[in-house]
């Protein structure tokens, strides 16, 4: 997964980029969709105004799906207010179960520079929505706001994906303390300390133990510089036994995290195992793939080896 294109589905149906869309009945039914909003860059009106055109022109009452795109159309702002605008419209989205926010690519905006803020209100305004995902995680040029969440309790959220070039600490334990009886598929892109990654591997123990989302099916912990030590965790964690898919890319996993994962329990059971952007050697590549004939295993992007400088998929 990269941030150098647009995506173009989300939560099972094509993206379609209002800005785009035929005015008449060619566009597609409110249902058939999820429907993109966002600002080109120098575009003369605000995020108020391009949301307030998909209110005006889409049955938003059928919609189930909603893009946010770039919220700024200059220097990057942040969040709030465009989510304030988003959320103090619930009434208007009675049929919202997925939400994107942030399919912003690096040619718009470095990952690291969309400024985000607490996204607790997400989860307060749409009860219903079963899938989220947010992209960024940065603070203000004056180094306030950025990324936040408060732990809470959601019934219904069944996939939850952070995407960052350094994930905050406080972010990563307040998902770990969140009671989500019906997650099954959770990824977190950890990310680099120079960008704000300030977990630590502790805080990664309530996605390891078991005892916790219940459901949990996927389970990503990916994009760290760290990786081989995550690899060591989950080697030996008791959720695995349950998974369906495990996703340890995007970062600097070597042959010695990957020893540790076959050292340990079996992942033999795993429908698919996700290691692109790698710095294994051949060897221990083909030992993957003669120990696991069973899983899908994605070995591509591999890096050439280097013992002074390795680098996740996404930072700045």
């Amino acid at each position: 997964m990269t941030i150098n294109s647009h995506i173009e589905r989300f939560h099972g149906l094509p993206v379609v980029d209002l800005r785009n869309a035929p005015k008449d009945e060619d566009r597609p039914a409110a249902d058939a969709a999820a429907w993109k909003i966002g600002l080109d860059y120098e575009d003369e009106q605000g995020f108020d105004d391009a949301w307030q055109y998909f209110l005006d022109t889409v049955d938003t009452a059928r919609v189930t799906a909603v893009v946010i795109g770039n919220w700024s159309s200059d220097e990057p702002d942040r969040l709030e207010g465009p989510l304030r605008t988003i959320t103090g419209s619930a009434d208007r989205l009675p049929a919202l179960r997925g939400l994107f926010v942030g399919d912003i690519t690096y040619e718009e905006c470095e990952i690291s520079w969309l400024q985000m803020c607490d996204i607790t209100p997400v989860f307060e305004a749409f009860p219903l929505l079963e899938e989220l995902v947010v992209r960024g995680a940065g603070e203000d040029w004056d180094g306030n706001g950025g990324l936040a969440l408060t732990p809470l309790r959601h019934e219904h959220l069944k996939a939850l994906r952070f995407e960052a070039g350094g994930l905050p600490g406080h972010v990563v334990r307040a998902v770990g303390a969140c009671d989500l009886p019906a997650l099954e598929r959770l990824q977190l892109w950890l990310g680099v300390d120079n960008y704000g990654g300030d977990w630590a591997l502790d805080d990664l123990a309530p996605f390891l133990t078991g005892t916790r989302l219940p459901a949990l099916r996927t389970l990503g912990l990916q994009n760290t510089v760290h990786q081989d030590r995550v690899a060591e965790l989950v080697a030996q964690a008791p959720v695995v036994a349950r998974l369906e898919s495990l996703d340890l890319s995007m970062g600097a996993l070597t042959d010695e995290g990957a020893a540790a994962l076959l050292d340990g329990q079996p992942l033999t059971h795993l429908a698919s195992l996700d290691l692109h952007h790698h710095y294994l050697t051949e060897p221990m590549q083909q030992r993957l793939r003669d120990a696991l004939p069973g899983v899908a295993l994605d070995l591509s992007d591999a890096k050439k080896w280097d013992d002074e400088w390795r680098y996740v998929a996404v930072a700045e």
